[in-house]
C-alpha cells in the first residue's frame, strides 16, 4: 500500500480526540477540563512525578479534588482498584493524567470503569494519550481491550514538559514510538493517512533524539520529537499491531520487562522478522533507515546510549521459551505467518544484543 492507493479500497474512521500543541499550552488546561465537561478533577501521576502533579493541581485551583501518585508500569488492576476508591472518596467527575503511559493507562482503566472524562498532559513519547487501547495486567499476564470509552477527550501536548525528562528515557520513549509507526505501515487494516503519518513520525523522531542526546534542552528537537510521538501515537490508535506488540506485552506483563526499554530492544528483530513479508515497506523506510531498515534501528539505538539486549534490561535466558509460547497465543494479525522455532531465535538474538538478522541472511 505503501505510496500508492489500495486497489480493493480501505476504511478510515479519524478519533475524536481534541489536540492542542505548542510551548506553554498547560496554561489552557483548567479551560480545557472545564470545556470538555470536567467539575470535579481528580490529578493522576507515577509516584516519581507526584511532585508535578502537585503543581497542576495547585494550577487547577477548585477544580481539583484531589491528587492520586500511584500509577505503575502495565496497569495493575489492584492499582486501578485503589485508584477508583479514590476516584470515589473524592466525587471526581474527570481525571487529569499528567504523564506517560503509565499515568495515561490508569486514566484510561479509571474511564473504561466509570465512565469519567479524561484530559491527557503526556510528558514523555509513549504515545498512548491518542489511542482507544487499554493494556492491562492481572495474576501475571497483559491483556488488551479497545473501546471508545477508553479514548481520552482532550490531549495538551505542551513541549516544555518535555524539557526535562531525562535523556535516557527520552530515547527510549522516543524509539517505542517509532515502533507503533513501523508496525502501522503493515497492519492488516492500514489505509493511505496512516502510512503518509507513520513515515512522517518516524523520520520526526530518527531525526530529533541524536538532538535531545546532543543538548536535553533543546526547544527544537523536542518540538520536533513531540511532534512525532503525536504521529505515531495516533497510527497506534488508528490501525492494529502486529508480531512486536505482542512479544512487547508478553515481555512486560507476564516478566515485568520495562516498557520502553523492550520496544526499544525488540523492534529491530521484529522488523527483521517479517521484512521479508513487506518488501514496500522496507523500500519506503530506507531513506529514513538505511538499506537494512532494522539493522538502521539496532545502530540508532546502539548510537543513542540505549539498550540493546534483553539481558542487560534483566530478563533470565531460561525465559525465552515461556515468552516464545507465550507469543504463540491469542496471535495478533501478522504479515509473516507465526514460526515459533524463528520467533525462539529472534528472541534470543534479542536477548544477546546481537544485530537482527540481515536480509541478505534471512
Amino acid at each position: 500500500m505503501i505510496g500508492t492507493l489500495p486497489r480493493d479500497g480501505f476504511q478510515f474512521n479519524p478519533l475524536p480526540t481534541r489536540v492542542l500543541f505548542g510551548s506553554g499550552t498547560r496554561v489552557l488546561l483548567a479551560e480545557e477540563a472545564r470545556a470538555a465537561g470536567i467539575n470535579r478533577a481528580l490529578v493522576l501521576t507515577t509516584p516519581q512525578q507526584q511532585a508535578m502533579g502537585e503543581t497542576v493541581a495547585q494550577d487547577l485551583g477548585e477544580l481539583a479534588v484531589g491528587l492520586f501518585s500511584g500509577a505503575a508500569m502495565h496497569t495493575p488492576t489492584d492499582v486501578t482498584d485503589t485508584a477508583q476508591e479514590a476516584l470515589t472518596a473524592a466525587g471526581a467527575d474527570g481525571v487529569i493524567s499528567v504523564g506517560g503511559g503509565s499515568t495515561i493507562g490508569l486514566g484510561k482503566a479509571l474511564a473504561a470503569r466509570t465512565g469519567v472524562v479524561q484530559v491527557v498532559l503526556p510528558t514523555t513519547y509513549a504515545g498512548s494519550e491518542m489511542t482507544p487501547i487499554l493494556g492491562e495486567t492481572e495474576d501475571g499476564l497483559k491483556t488488551t481491550r479497545s473501546g471508545p470509552e477508553i479514548q481520552p477527550e482532550v490531549v495538551i501536548y505542551d513541549i516544555e514538559l518535555t524539557r526535562s525528562l531525562p535523556v535516557a528515557m527520552s530515547v527510549t520513549s522516543g524509539i517505542n514510538a517509532i515502533a507503533h509507526a513501523v508496525e502501522a505501515l503493515y497492519a492488516q487494516n492500514g489505509n493511505p493517512v496512516m502510512d503518509a503519518l507513520a513515515l512522517e513520525g518516524i523520520r520526526a523522531l530518527v531525526g530529533a533524539l541524536p538532538g535531545i542526546v546532543a543538548d536535553p534542552t533543546s526547544i527544537e528537537a523536542r518540538e520536533k520529537a513531540l511532534y512525532g510521538a503525536w504521529l505515531c501515537g495516533t497510527c497506534l490508535g488508528n490501525v492494529g499491531m502486529a508480531l512486536h506488540h505482542k512479544l512487547c506485552h508478553t515481555l512486560g506483563g507476564s516478566f515485568g520487562m520495562p516498557h520502553a526499554q523492550t520496544h526499544t530492544v525488540v523492534l529491530p528483530h521484529a522488523l527483521s522478522y517479517n521484512a521479508p513479508a513487506v518488501p514496500q515497506v522496507i523500500e519506503a523506510l530506507r531513506p529514513i533507515l538505511g538499506d537494512d531498515p532494522a539493522a538502521g534501528l539496532h545502530r540508532l539505538a546502539q548510537g543513542l546510549g540505549a539498550p540493546v539486549s534483553l539481558r542487560e534490561l534483566g530478563l533470565p535466558e531460561e525465559a525465552i521459551a515461556r515468552a516464545t509460547d507465550l507469543a504463540m497465543q491469542a496471535r495478533y494479525p501478522n504479515p509473516r505467518p507465526l514460526e515459533q522455532g524463528a520467533i525462539r531465535a529472534m528472541l534470543a538474538r534479542a536477548w544477546a544484543g546481537d544485530p537482527p538478522i540481515s536480509e541478505a541472511q534471512l
